[in-house]
């Protein structure tokens, strides 16, 4: 429906101060406009090309329509890198497998993880033998036979040597080694951190892996997604944690798939003025793919709203206004902030009480 746009000469005419005031500029034979007030002066003919209504209320769910990306969600993500230098020996899975957490991915033959094999069997020695002589020296201090600086001292070296046998069989476990049922110069097993989908592979036996080397395979759970959206500066504040969106995709017309708010960031983009709106989607079917671009609708809660014939809704210069009836002689310009047109209407959050009469069509009658 198409709106009125009433700006340039009705600015003039229809700015007046009070309906009580003697006119005194803009004078007309039917009506006088002064400031933000119009009085008529035939006012039964004037009625007949006019409209008047009082507003009603509904309450509505705003919805806020942007663009978004799909995404994976960090934490189902991993990059798959070797923890050593070492080559391939080999490779366990293919390009788009199924794994689950701890599933073999490749292994390879490192001089780095022997030493750190090394390590513990050392550290593992060294305290059976703090262990050993500070049970000897147990027994010598009950005979007298040793002092007490001795055995104190003793009892340190067992301490100490526990930690660094607790720290050496830890950083065989960071890998997934159990040391208890390990040979000395086995291979390294790397495995998967989480369940998921082998999304990327250039794994290959004999291939020669350095630690700083870029990952060689990634693993990624896309039962659930995120989509990145950008929302305007002056849109957020439709947008909630927990709000319910829809997302449609172009390479699935028709189709909708529905997600949940999980966070929006506390910081604007100072150049596009939006902030970054992440949601949950269910990706089961695996209809949503990383990368593909998306339009997203956010349906925020149902606010109250006072509603009006999107007619009745002049345009200024600088605002919106209606002009609502004081008497059967006086309308005054009254500014509004249309938040939604929706067939035909307009939903008003502030500038109109509900029980006023407003000039539902025929405003622009006051040019």
């Amino acid at each position: 429906m198409k709106r009125l746009l009433l700006i340039g000469p009705i600015l003039s005419a229809v700015m007046l101060v009070g309906c009580g005031e003697t006119p005194s500029a803009a004078e007309t034979t039917a009506f006088t406009i002064k400031n933000d007030s119009i009085h008529l002066h035939d006012a039964a003919s004037i009625l007949q090309r006019i409209k008047t209504a009082q507003p009603t209320t509904d309450s509505l769910a705003r919805e806020v329509i942007t663009a978004g990306t799909v995404q994976a969600i960090p934490t189902q993500f991993a990059y798959i890198a070797s923890p050593f230098d070492g080559r391939v020996t080999k490779s366990y899975v293919r390009m788009g497998q199924k794994v689950n957490a701890l599933t073999p991915l490749f292994e390879i033959i490192s001089h780095d993880f022997t030493e750190l094999q090394k390590e513990y069997y050392q550290a593992e020695s060294e305290r059976e033998l703090a262990r050993k002589d500070l049970a000897r020296k147990e027994e010598l201090i009950k005979k007298n036979l040793c002092s007490e600086r001795e055995y104190e001292e003793a009892v340190n070296e067992m301490r100490l040597a526990d930690r660094e046998y607790e720290n050496a069989r830890a950083a065989l476990q960071i890998h997934h080694v159990d040391p208890d049922n390990m040979t000395l110069g086995q291979p390294l097993i790397v495995r998967a951190p989480i369940a998921g989908e082998v999304i990327e592979n250039n794994i290959v036996a004999g291939l020669y892996l350095s630690a700083d080397a870029d990952p060689v395979a990634i693993v990624a759970n896309l039962n659930e997604v995120w989509i990145t959206a950008q929302a305007k500066e002056k849109d957020i504040r439709f947008i909630q944690e927990g709000d319910k969106m829809i997302i449609h995709v172009n390479a699935h017309p028709g189709k909708s798939i529905e997600g949940t708010v999980y966070h929006i960031e506390e910081a604007v983009d100072e150049e596009t003025r939006s902030i970054r709106v992440l949601s949950v989607c269910d990706n089961r079917v695996e209809n949503l793919k990383l990368g593909m671009y998306a339009t997203v609708h956010f349906y925020g809660k149902p606010e109250p709203y006072t509603v009006v014939a999107e007619k009745a809704i002049m345009q200024g210069e600088n605002d919106s206004y209606i002009l609502a009836k004081v008497d059967d002689k006086c309308f005054v310009r009254r500014p509004v902030s249309v938040d939604i047109t929706k067939d035909g209407k307009a939903y008003l959050s502030s500038g109109l009480h509900p029980s006023e009469t407003v000039i539902s069509e025929g405003g622009y009658y006051f040019q």
